[in-house]
């Protein structure tokens, strides 16, 4: 293993990449990124800001030549579309981006979340094309999810959330520029039962069974039937009460490290344009989660 780069390594060649968000201060990034890129010997170091002002800051990384990409978190996926020169032509539809590279000044927007979940899902051996699925929330990772499993042929698309405006925009946008079928309702028992009984996938896209509440779960034990494939994209705890529930009856499960670690790659694959150490990624991921404080 290299040895890590330090504080003294830094030099005015020295490439900055950031995550940006309002919280921070929990980010993993930054442990994930700087060990990669010690990895890889590349001369980048990552650090987390908490960004209120977000129009200036974007003005502000501009200017700076050796400042190469960002992560965008909370509250400014949405919002730092409006800063940016061009956003990826699925991101623009999707209407957030969680990653930014600067070439000289030009900005340009992706989203890795849903690639990231996608990617996830094909490695543990998931059939997508064709197949039923119910998605369970309706905010930003929900919808970024939706959109790249019609991409990924997916037949149905049901989607069940607790905010009905943002449920019913979600289902309009997907109808209107995927060819899969969408339906959408509130979530309750019932219609949660009638969803599932036709689905080959289930993805839970709500905070519910995060860390500190890891004894709730969104869905009760006795709907996961044998056919069903189940990811939740909670990460912490590394499993959480759906995926023991869904793998104490023998069903496939995806935990939401998977879909965490494939997007950091594609974000550290966009700004180096060099093959991520997955693997070193990922072995940080799990041990931050297994750590004491956590």
């Amino acid at each position: 293993m290299r040895p890590m780069k330090s504080i003294t390594d830094i030099s005015p060649a020295t490439k900055l990449c950031a995550v940006i968000g309002d919280p921070v201060a929990h980010s993993m990034s930054p442990a994930i990124h700087n060990r990669a890129f010690d990895e890889l010997g590349l001369d980048y170091v990552y650090l987390a800001f908490r960004v209120v002002d977000l129009a200036a800051m974007v003005g502000c990384m501009r200017t700076l030549d050796n400042f190469r990409g960002l992560s965008v978190t909370i509250p400014h996926k949405v919002a730092i579309i409006k800063q940016l020169d061009d956003v990826a032509a699925v991101d623009r539809r999707i209407g957030s981006v969680n990653t930014v590279v600067n070439d000289g000044g030009r900005l340009t927007g992706y989203g890795s979340d849903g690639p990231g979940a996608r990617q996830a899902l094909v490695d543990a051996g998931v059939q997508l094309a064709g197949a039923s699925v119910t998605i369970l929330g309706s905010g930003g990772a929900a919808r970024a999810i939706a959109f790249n499993l019609a991409e990924a042929g997916v037949a149905r698309l049901s989607l069940l959330g607790i905010i009905e405006p943002e449920l019913q925009t979600l289902r309009h946008d997907l109808a209107e520029q995927t060819s899969a079928t969408v339906s959408a309702a509130l979530l309750d028992e019932h219609t949660l039962r009638d969803r599932l009984a036709e689905s080959q996938l289930l993805i839970h896209c709500t905070p519910v069974g995060m860390h500190p509440k890891t004894a709730a779960s969104a869905v009760p034990p006795s709907l996961l039937h044998k056919e069903l494939a189940v990811m939740d994209i909670v990460y912490n705890p590394l499993k959480t009460k759906l995926l023991a529930d869904a793998a104490e009856r023998g069903l496939k499960t995806i935990s939401g490290v998977e879909m965490f670690v494939n997007q950091a790659v594609i974000q550290f694959e966009l700004w180096t344009g060099k093959p991520a150490p997955r693997a070193v990624m990922r072995d940080v991921v799990l041990h931050h989660l297994a750590a004491p404080s956590r």
